[in-house]
């Protein structure tokens, strides 16, 4: 972006010496002439305009160049913010999933500690088995869910890369 700074300032600085040798000139074919114009003056004249519309092509390109810049940076930005969003959204997933997972293994714990008790006291209560084996069984689904969110984090970083390579 410096360049560009440096190059609109060069180029303003231009435009503002033309301009002010374009007043100078029209000043000088305004006061009446005692001879007709000169060839030199003409010629001047002709090199100012040539010097014009060389400075107004520059401009023009710097103008498409400057234009071009802004549009790429703005697609760059629209792709790391879809980019970005992408990403909040596999985070959330994943949160979601872990907090699952953490409410899961604590009723496991819960449901371990209560069949523990109830096995010192000589007490086998089938209700205390059949809910320690929900509570495992939704800790491994959740586990499973967590570790399938985590290969599509995988799989979506690795589909730009191969599809690069290919």
């Amino acid at each position: 972006m410096s360049d560009i700074t440096e190059l609109e300032r060069r180029l303003s600085a231009a435009l503002e010496r033309i301009a002010r040798a374009a007043d100078d000139l029209a000043r000088t074919e305004a006061a009446p002439a005692p001879a007709p114009v000169q060839p030199a003056g003409a010629g001047e004249a002709g090199e100012l305009r040539e010097a014009l519309e060389s400075e107004r092509t520059a401009n023009a390109q710097l103008t498409e160049r400057v234009r071009a810049i802004k549009e790429k940076q703005e697609s760059v930005v629209a792709g790391l913010e879809r980019k970005v969003a992408h990403l909040t959204e596999q985070l959330d997933q994943s949160g979601q999933e872990l907090a699952r997972l953490k409410r899961t293994n604590q009723q496991l714990v819960e449901a371990n500690r209560a069949m523990s008790e109830s096995a010192s006291q000589g007490l086998a209560e089938p209700h205390l088995i059949n809910r320690t084996m929900m509570a495992e069984l939704e800790a491994l689904r959740a586990a499973r869910a967590a570790e399938i969110a985590e290969m599509d984090e995988i799989l979506s970083e690795l589909k730009p890369l191969i599809g690069e390579v290919a």
